[in-house]
């Protein structure tokens, strides 16, 4: 598709939070709306998530991004209009660490007071709402019903989708070179594909972020991690259990098809796009899964993948506009969490893109905490 000469807003990347703020955008009635995509829909970290979706966050902006979103996802078939494959299954944390119990403790206060049903249970009750599961040296868990996962290709191409009814263009195929900027004004955008004049920039290009960053002085402190997924051949019994993660380890796994999908973070992983992928990884993902999930163990692996985690100093996303220069605004370094945030964060850069009060103040997210002092740490992270 050829670029048009003139956008109202440039969004850099396709993937679930730049193709939720075009359709927000786009359904609220702005005109000559641009996102570009240098690959594929959906090519970077969003194809690569496990795709979980939960409220359980210890930090109460995270509850209320959350909560905003998982109602969005209920309502996703009627709009936009897609089928997701919404499993709520719910998120169950197994705790092994005193410290974590009582971090857990606190959260899921916090959590209730804003309407998450969200609970503490014992090992007996862990163990049989995820019957795979092994609770040896569990203390306790963390539960709550209104999680679960959903197809994050199925997100992006339902809001991408909506977004070209409502008159947005989505091209892909089509790389940012550079922003023209007068003064503290943009003027316009450079791509692979020829000039855009534009006003508006909004960056969503995930851990590629720093980069588009770098073309007008931002520094974004966003570092990719490669993390790697797995899945398994049907399973016997393996059924529909919750999104189950070994807190202590960050090993998960949730039900995919008639088998299982798995992952797990390595702590020793190097940072950068060029990282090595550790050969031994799954030899560690086996030595946790014999304690925690032992049916995994004697499971045939059917196939996987690696993909770019993007990751801020805090595990918080940045969502905001830089003072730098006017009208360049960014949503990036959501830590583990930007899939699941993907729907509230669209109605928030729409509201902050038209200048009116999201439902919620996102202030404490900007790239500026990090100069003032003011970060914002989440603990519930994988």
């Amino acid at each position: 598709m050829s670029l048009p000469g003139r956008a109202a807003v440039v969004i850099v990347g396709g993937g679930v939070i730049g193709t939720s703020i075009a359709f927000h955008l786009a359904e609220a009635g702005v005109n000559d709306v641009l996102l570009i995509e240098r690959d594929a829909l959906a090519s970077g970290s969003t194809s690569r998530a496990a795709g979980g979706v939960r409220a359980q966050f210890s930090d109460e902006l995270n509850i209320a991004i959350a909560l905003r979103s998982l109602r969005a996802f209920d309502a996703f078939p009627e709009r936009p209009g897609v089928e997701i494959d919404l499993r709520k299954v719910g998120y169950l944390f197994l705790l092994d660490r005193e410290h974590d119990v009582a971090v857990f403790e606190r959260s899921i206060a916090l959590q209730n007071e804003h309407g998450v049903p969200s609970r503490m249970i014992g090992p007996a009750e862990a163990k049989r709402l995820s019957p795979l599961i092994g609770v040896d040296g569990v203390l306790a868990a963390s539960f709550c019903p209104i999680d679960g996962h959903a197809s994050p290709e199925s997100v992006v191409q339902g809001y991408a989708a909506g977004a070209r009814a409502h008159g947005a263009t989505v091209v892909t195929g089509c790389a940012l070179t550079g922003i023209e900027v007068d003064g503290d004004e943009i003027r316009a955008v450079e791509t692979s594909h020829g000039r855009v004049r534009t006003g508006t920039v909004i960056c969503c290009a995930g851990v590629w972020s720093p980069a588009v960053g770098e073309m007008v002085g931002l520094r974004l402190p966003v570092v990719p991690y490669l993390r790697e997924v797995g899945f398994t051949g049907p399973l016997p019994g393996a059924g529909r259990p919750p999104l189950t993660i070994d807190f202590t380890t960050s090993f998960y796994f949730h039900g995919e098809g008639q088998g299982l999908l798995f992952g797990m973070a390595d702590p020793a992983q190097p940072a950068g796009l060029d990282a090595p992928r550790d050969p031994d990884w799954l030899e560690k993902v086996v030595a946790v899964a014999e304690r925690r999930a032992p049916v995994l163990c004697d499971a045939g692996i059917a196939g996987g993948w690696t993909g770019f985690y993007e990751a801020t100093p805090d595990h918080n996303a940045l969502i905001g506009e830089w003072a730098g220069v006017a009208r360049l605004l960014y949503a990036t370094g959501f830590s583990g969490h930007g899939f699941l945030q993907a729907p509230a964060v669209g109605e928030i850069v729409r509201d902050l893109v038209l200048e009116r009060g999201p439902f919620v103040d996102v202030t404490p997210l900007a790239v500026e905490r990090f100069s003032s002092g003011r970060t914002r740490p989440e603990h519930n992270v994988i």
